[in-house]
């Protein structure tokens, strides 16, 4: 399950829809936050990647 979610964090469509989903909230953002947003995500699920194990070991 936790891989599932990791590859799911690594999706663009994924961060697409957070920013729906804020946006349906109320919260807004201008396009250069939103793509530092993706940018910063983007990266953190990298270095989650980077140091996590594979196969559950």
């Amino acid at each position: 399950m936790n891989a599932q979610w990791l590859e799911r964090c690594r999706e663009p469509s994924t961060w697409r829809g957070v920013v729906m989903l804020m946006t349906a909230f109320g919260v807004s953002m201008s396009p250069e936050t939103m793509q530092d947003v993706v940018a910063v995500g983007t990266g953190l699920s990298g270095l989650i990647g980077v140091f996590s194990r594979e196969g559950g070991r």
